[in-house]
Parts: structure tokens; sequence; C-alpha cells
């Protein structure tokens, strides 16, 4: 392998790289799982798998000449225009307040007018007016709230939103938000708003069983995570931890534990995970956010195929303490949302580095796009978006690069801004890195737990996952910080001429459950490498990125446009996300909605 600064692009060529596993479900998932654990058997196995995917070949048979990269490391980055700055060290509330002055100017009335406009979500500016107005109570929205999780969870078939769920619990939040605005002191816009936190993600009282049955035995949960904390000071009304691919296994957000969360689009699909249980009870309108995690996607994936919107900040950007994936170099928190304006919103509350990542990784000052400014047009046309061609158009479906295309086109033509065409080698390379990464760091911080006997009691996909991740070595695992470091130069590379990277979020809409799935799960490779086909750099490189819904496939399902900024640039993917947002011109009402707020 050449020296990165010695490649020349020019011949590089796109390599697919399709992932190379057999689907099983039911019986002959049992079987195979019985037979990946077996310690000699098992070990063959893993290892043809291994070889038939040349990971082998990527780590143990290839020098690769660059220093090892533990976590990611970025250079100093030029400011953003057009912006706000936030107090990082300040209160979640005043940089909500501040948030809230970068929107647009706020229009009730022009926000849902007669029933033949076009579908959309009511925003959280649309409960705290009504708030303030008086038009209803967050204790009376809170009823609606829970007829409706209630109502869904009984859904034929079922749809679990919420693992752990306290309708009294809800009520006290819900009194106390009313009690508030009666009094004429709301702690912020967030205020009686109602939000879901994934099952990874402390939220007290709440156990944190990461979808598992068990792991609320080995982890007490003794305070709420960094990020939920700082959502309640907001005066946020938690309504419980939602449903998730166990411990963020996989894709598509099955789980035989609690059942399987569902498309509000088409109930007989998956919502994409792991972050299900977020998406769909967003997307279905029940709340107007929730905080999901996203170490593969898992934010971005399942706000595609629901719908809606999700943001993955920068790597250190938000506080990941509290979360089961606090230790992890791929992982971050971030919030899920029915509009842009919401996930600005709710970023505002919950970020601010640790103070380790203060130090290790030197975040520039949070900020925000001004929105409400006149300059925000010309800074729309001045950015340049980048776009590697046959990577857009690997597609399952040619409806979803059509869209997004169309999504591209018309943006430049309203904006001209420039789409440049870039070139990313070592696709495969980054796949094989972060699969190795997340992997190792997953397995030794289940490790304890897994000697200890208690993964004979994980859902079978996920027995089948420690396998393949106990089988790194060390030396792959530094192999495979060696290939971030080298994929990372590629990338800053690129944002010297670029100042966004644009995909499809997924290379697949929402995919069919399988009905064999529901009990036992299933093992489907083919599946997960088209919904993560766009997924990995954001995580492997700690980039920022946002999924923005931009319309729809011929069956109806949401197709999501992923942007993807340069480190610490939040406030130019937001900028550029609502853009888009606001350029869209097909919405869709999902088969499966709640009307919250019309109810009162």
């Amino acid at each position: 392998m050449l020296p990165v600064t010695e490649v020349d692009l020019t011949t590089v060529k796109y390599d697919p790289g399709e992932i190379e596993a057999p689907y099983i479900s039911g019986f002959w998932l049992k079987l195979f799982v019985k037979l990946v654990e077996m310690p000699l058997l098992g070990s063959l196995i893993i290892d043809q798998l291994k070889k038939q995917n040349k990971m082998n070949e990527m780590l143990r048979e290839t020098v690769i000449p660059e220093p090892p990269m533990f976590r990611p490391e970025f250079p100093p980055q030029e400011p953003e225009p057009g912006v706000v700055f936030l107090k990082e060290d300040g209160k979640s509330e005043d940089r909500v307040d501040s948030a809230t002055r970068c929107l647009p100017q706020y229009d009730p009335y022009s926000n849902h007018g007669s029933d033949s406009s076009p579908f959309r979500y009511w925003k959280i500016r649309d409960y705290a007016y009504s708030y303030r107005q008086r038009l209803t109570t967050p204790s009376s929205v809170a009823e609606h709230v829970i007829s409706a999780i209630e109502e869904f969870s009984h859904k034929k078939p079922p749809t679990p939103l919420l693992i752990s769920f306290d309708p009294e619990d809800v009520r006290k939040q819900a009194a106390a938000s009313t009690r508030r605005f009666e009094e004429g002191k709301p702690l912020s816009i967030l205020d009686g708003i109602f939000v879901a936190i994934k099952d990874d993600i402390d939220c007290y009282p709440h156990p944190s069983n990461g979808g598992t049955t068990w792991l609320h035995e080995v982890r007490n949960v003794k305070e709420d995570a960094v990020s939920v904390s700082r959502l309640r000071s907001c005066g946020a009304i938690l309504v419980g931890k939602a449903n998730m691919h166990e411990l963020g296994m996989g894709t598509t957000g099955v789980n035989p534990n609690y059942g399987t969360a569902r498309n509000p689009h088409d109930l007989e699909r998956y919502t994409g995970g792991s972050s299900s249980g977020p998406a769909a009870i967003v997307a279905s309108g029940i709340c107007s956010a929730a905080l999901g995690t996203d170490g593969g996607g898992s934010v971005r994936i399942p706000s595609s195929l629901c719908g809606i919107v999700g943001l993955k900040t920068t790597y250190g950007r938000t506080d990941i303490r509290g979360s089961l994936c606090d230790g992890g170099t791929v992982e971050i928190v971030g919030p899920i949302t029915s509009s842009v304006e919401d996930i600005i919103l709710v970023y505002a509350a919950i970020l601010g580095s640790s103070p380790s990542d203060k130090i290790s990784l030197h975040p520039s000052v949070p900020c925000l796009p001004d929105l409400s400014s006149h300059e925000n047009s010309s800074i729309l046309g001045s950015l340049r978006l980048g776009k590697y061609t046959e990577w857009f158009n690997d597609v399952f479906s040619p409806d979803i690069s059509n869209k997004c295309e169309d999504a591209l086109n018309m943006f430049s033509e309203t904006h001209g801004c420039k789409i440049l065409e870039i070139v990313i080698p070592e696709l495969n390379e980054m796949r094989t890195a972060h699969v190795v990464s997340i992997g190792s760091e997953a397995a030794t911080s289940m490790s304890p737990d897994l000697q200890d006997g208690k993964g004979g009691r994980l859902t079978l996909d996920s027995r089948i996952n420690f396998p393949l991740f106990n089988s790194f070595s060390a030396s792959d695992y530094v192999a495979a910080q060696r290939l971030r470091r080298r994929i990372m130069y590629y990338h800053m590379e690129i944002f010297k001429n670029v100042d966004v990277i644009v995909t499809p979020t997924t290379g697949m809409t929402a995919p069919v459950i399988p009905k064999g799935a529901l009990k036992y799960g299933e093992s489907d490779m083919k599946v997960t490498g088209n919904l993560m086909r766009f997924i990995i750099a954001a995580n492997l490189l700690g980039f920022p990125a946002i999924s923005v819904p931009v319309g729809y496939d011929k069956q109806g399902l949401p197709i999501g446009l992923q942007i993807i900024g340069r480190p610490w640039a939040e406030a130019t993917i937001l900028r550029l996300a609502a853009a888009f947002e606001g350029l869209r011109v097909e919405t869709k009402q999902p088969a499966s909605y709640f009307d919250i707020l019309k109810r009162n």
C-alpha cells in the first residue's frame, strides 16, 4: 500500500465491495449460532467469512504505512460564516433561547391551514405557542401522548415504541410544566415538549437495558445521562426509554425481546436501527423529539427510513457520559425530530463537550446558522457541495438516487451553489476499519458480562456478532486505526475543495419485516450493507452529518439525503438541511400518525 500522500486519485476506481454472508433466520439462525459459538468450528466459520470479505487481506497481509489514529483527530478549521456562537459552559436554557432567535420568524397562522394543505408535523414552536396562549396545557397533551403510546403498543401487529414507560411519571412532569406556564415562568421553549430517550442512554429512574432483558441487573442507573440532564433542565417531559436493536448491534431495529418497532409509513416494514423506537415515536407524531445514539448510522438510518430528520454531531461535540457507548471512539448522542428547526433547538440544549474531550479534541466554539439573517441566501449560494457520482448512484433502487439528484439540482438552481465531482478512495477499507473499531470496543465493554455467562441471554443476531468481534486481534485493531488516519487524510484533502459531501442517507428504503425474524431475529448482511453504504465516514472519522427527507420512492417510502460536514461544522450542515427542507414539495402523512396537538 502506497503512502497516502503518493496515491494518484485519477487512477481510483469505484469498487462496490458487496458484503459476502448468507441470509439466516428462524431454525437455521439458531443452528448457526450454536455452530459459531463452538470453540474450534466457530473459529473456522468466522475465519472463512473474514476471508470472503477480504478482512485479513486488508488488516494482516497489507503494510499500512500510516501511524494509528486511535480516535478522531482534527486540524484547526476555518470559522463558519453567518453564525451565532453559543456558550458551551452556559445554561442549556440560554443556548436554547439563542437558538430560538436564530430561526425564521414564527407565524402560527401559516403553519396549518386548510385540511387540503400539504401534511406537516407540529413543531416545537407550535406547542410552545399553544401553551403560552393557553390553548392547551402540557397536562392535557400528556393524556393524549399516554393514550397514543398505549394504543400503538396494542396495535396488531404489536408495535412497542417504549421499553420502559411510567404514565404517572409523565403526568407528574407535565403537571410541573403546566404550573410553570400558569405562573408565566416556563424554563425554555422546550418546556412541556415530549421527548423519548433511547434505551442505551440513562434517564432516571428508568433502567437502561440497551434493548436486552438483563443489563439492568449489572448496571444501575443513579442519575440522568449528561444530555438527558440538559434536556430536563429546559423543562422537556421525558416519556420513557425507547425501543432499539439490542445493544445497537443491527441496522433494522428488530428486537425479539420486546417486540419490533415498526415503520409508521408501513407497519409491515422496519424503522431502521438501531434507534428504532426513537425514530418511530417521532415519525408517528407522538413526541416532538427523541435522543438516539449513532455509532454506525443509528440515528441517520431510522430517520431516513421514517421520513424525519436525524443529526449525528461531530465526535466529542456532545457529552456521551451516561450512555452505554460512552467509552467508544465512533459513537455520539444525537437528536431525532420531525424538522430541522426542532433539531436546532434540541441540539442547542444537549451540546457541550466533556471535560476530557475539551482537552484532547480542542473543539471549536459551538455555533448555529442564523436562519433569520438576510445573509442566509448568499451564504447558501457560496457553498460547494461534493458528490462522488459512482458512489452516489450505487443504490438498491434508482428511486433513491433520482430523488436525491432532483433535490440537489433544485437546490443548485435556487441558490446558485456549485456541485463538484469528488473521488473518495478505499471505501471498503473504511468499512473494515469501522467494523473492527466498533466491534472491538463493544466486545471489550461487554466482556465481563459475556464471560459471566450472560451472552447466552442475548438475541441470536447479537450472539453472531460477538464471535466475530472477539476474533479481532490487537494487531487487527491497530491496523484499523492506521486505516482511520489514512482515510481521514483523504477526506480532509477533499474538504479543502468542498464544504460538504452529499449522498443518499441509505442505499435502500425501509425493508419488509420477514415474519420469521420477529421471534428469533435474523442475520441479513445484504440489507445491512445497503443501509450502511453511505454512513460510515461520519462515524469512523467523527464528522458531523445530517439526514433530511427529500421525497418518496414509488412505494411511498421515505428517502433521505445525507449532508456530511467538516469537523465541528454543524452550523453549515444545519443551514443546508433547512434549505433542502424548505424546497421540499412532497410530504405525506404516515399511515400510522397521531395528531396530538389537534386533539386538544
